[in-house]
């Protein structure tokens, strides 16, 4: 477990980079976002289209995949509902929190991180979580609060998820990399360089972005932050290993690879959400900060656990 940790322990180096750089001024919050915005809009973008470009559909589509994922996601999504319903939130700071409960950074840390260590076999298995947690998730917390506050969901509501999808660099990066690969066409070998070159620097920039990103975040009501990281860090991984390991016949591999995206802290782009919408903005902030910080050390332990299940030999 010792050897794990110290394989997953550059990894969040990086993001502690990042959070005292920006801490310390050195950084300043605006050149942050512009680092977001070129790893976003061109490194990370240009690393999936890699990936997806090299890959079938059938290697990143699985239907029992895509319904145990699902499952474990929606049942710790409901229980988080609940329990803020039980605390008499409204329907709006519930989505909020179920959100928190379920999407993990797998964008900028899942990716980089994961296909690293576990082999680039683990690139379809995580653009399928990505694209769910996108496609599903990002459009239900959209719906949910929009639908809240107007009484119904309204054509425009649905229009404005639409867009809000086409716009996404990741989702058209997998989409133009799926479509190319359809074609049965080779990625010529210059563009294949160029992709390779400009991806390298999402991993190192992605991880940098999210220290940076944390140090302008503050914290607030600690009892409900650190209970939506429970949910995430420990739940979240906990029903999806349940589903892919026991209900669904998942291989092995792809369980693995899975779980390991499941147990990833809380996303940033949940509180680009919720800042949005201005719906517990400083809650959400400080459920990024508890969770990245506790999962230094429970994605090292999931990582291990799941490398062991299926015999990946971590970084080889």
């Amino acid at each position: 477990m010792v050897e794990i940790f110290l394989k997953t322990l550059p990894f969040f180096a990086l993001i502690g980079l990042g959070f005292q750089a920006c801490r310390t001024g050195f950084f300043t919050a605006e050149a942050a976002a512009y680092l977001t915005k070129f790893v976003f809009y061109f490194a990370l973008s240009a690393m999936l289209f890699r990936f997806a470009a090299n890959l079938s559909l059938a290697e990143i589509f699985d239907w029992w995949f895509v319904a145990a994922y699902l499952w474990g996601c929606f049942i710790v999504y409901l229980l988080a509902t609940a329990v803020a319903m039980l605390r008499r939130r409204p329907i709006t700071e519930a989505a909020v929190e179920a959100q928190c409960a379920v999407i993990g950074n797998t964008g900028f840390l899942g990716v980089p991180m994961l296909v690293v260590l576990m082999g680039e076999a683990a690139a379809g298995p995580v653009l399928m979580v990505l694209t769910l947690d996108l496609v599903v998730f990002s459009s239900l917390i959209v719906i949910l609060v929009t639908g809240s506050r107007e009484g119904r969901v309204r054509l425009s509501t649905l229009k404005s998820v639409g867009m809000g999808l086409l716009k996404n660099p990741m989702i058209v990066s997998i989409v133009l990399g799926l479509a190319w690969s359809s074609s049965g066409w080779d990625v010529p070998g210059p563009v294949n360089e160029f992709l390779g070159i400009l991806g390298a620097a999402a991993t190192p920039g992605a991880l940098f972005a999210i220290g940076a990103s944390l140090a302008g975040k503050s914290a607030e009501r600690l009892s409900v932050a650190g209970w939506l990281s429970f949910c995430k860090l420990v739940l979240h991984p906990a029903a999806v290993a349940f589903a892919a390991l026991v209900l669904f016949p998942v291989a092995t591999f792809d369980a693995a690879v899975m779980i390991a995206a499941a147990s990833l802290p809380v996303a940033g782009n949940v509180y680009i959400l919720a800042q949005h919408y201005g719906v517990a903005p400083q809650r959400v902030s400080t459920a990024i900060l508890v969770s990245t910080a506790i999962s230094i050390l429970t994605v090292s332990v999931i990582i291990g656990w799941v490398s062991q299940m299926a015999g990946i030999t971590l970084g080889g």
